[in-house]
């Protein structure tokens, strides 16, 4: 497709598969008519199709100054989304000295829900969500013209990445979140909603958008929206929490990122995560995705494949 308008969108995190919000965004903006420079930390299959789509591709580190000015310069728009990592805020950073340089007209920020909680006195025990809160500091200082999008948990996450397996081999959600009351929100629509304020962003910067999903319960009552989605009966069971960490060790996640999710079990457990916002509705006229239709749309991957004998 042509586009419509002069300059690219920088959009970090294209290749990544973290709630594929990069890879989405970019297909979204795209079919805008936005020329898109899609940034990616190697070369690989994921980065050729992000060209098949239609993007320029830029490989480099969101740690590297070098490989920030290559993505920034000649670009007016930038979305800043990066993976669970404890060189997050330096990446932050890094980005915004170069973005404020270049002069860019708006930095769509992906932050996190928790930081709305969060003060100059009290952030959690996540190392993650410590650095998500300065990062918001360091980018206010700037001066640059920010828009902050803060997802509650994504649904993408906890449903598919932690608890597929659970559900596909047990019939179970084994997850360590008590019953505290959650709104786990869809990456396609957090996307959805940042190619909206990228489309025009000038009605948004300085703004904070709370992005909630389509309800806010309990694993009881989203297991039993497994249950009808799937056609079988699912049960929620909370695994203590220190034997799902052991488990996620054993599994070789990352100790930075091990601690972040113990932390977001425990926050969930006490309702922190019991929250809901229109803020998704306002920016893209859509109703959340809900636990339903998500869990329809990857039934595969939480379904046993049917081996023949």
């Amino acid at each position: 497709m042509n586009s419509t308008h002069d300059s690219p969108i920088l959009v970090t995190g294209a290749a990544g598969d973290i709630g594929a919000i990069g890879r989405n965004l970019t297909a979204m903006l795209l079919d805008k008519g936005h020329q898109v420079r899609a940034l990616v930390r190697r070369e690989d299959e994921r980065a050729e199709a992000l060209r098949q789509l239609g993007a320029e591709v830029v490989q480099g580190d969101l740690t590297d100054l070098a490989s920030m000015h290559r993505a920034i310069e000649g670009v007016k728009r930038v979305y800043f989304g990066m993976s669970v990592s404890a060189a997050y805020l330096e990446a932050t950073v890094n980005t915004a000295v170069v973005a404020k340089h270049h002069g860019v007209e708006a930095f769509v920020n992906m932050s996190q829900m928790t930081v709305t909680q969060m003060s100059i006195t009290d952030t959690t025990d996540s190392p993650q969500h410590k650095l998500h809160w300065l990062a918001e500091q360091a980018l206010a200082w700037s001066g640059l013209p920010v828009v902050a999008v803060r997802p509650t948990v994504f649904l993408d996450g906890f449903f598919l990445r932690l608890a597929a397996a659970g559900v596909r081999d047990n019939d179970e959600l084994a997850l360590p979140l008590g019953n505290g009351r959650t709104s786990p929100v869809s990456a396609v629509d957090v996307a959805r909603a940042v190619a909206e304020i990228l489309d025009d962003p000038a009605p948004h910067i300085g703004q904070v958008y709370n992005l909630t999903g389509f309800e806010s319960a309990d694993l009881n009552h989203y297991a039993q929206v497994f249950s009808e989605a799937l056609g079988r009966t699912i049960r929620y069971r909370n695994v203590p929490l220190s034997g799902w960490v052991d488990t996620l060790r054993e599994f070789g996640v990352p100790a930075h990122l091990v601690n972040h999710l113990a932390v977001m079990a425990e926050l969930h457990a006490q309702g922190r995560y019991d929250r809901l916002t229109d803020d998704l509705f306002k920016l893209t006229g859509k109703t959340p995705t809900s636990l339903y239709d998500f869990v329809k749309l990857h039934a595969a991957e939480f379904t046993r494949s049917q081996v023949a004998a």
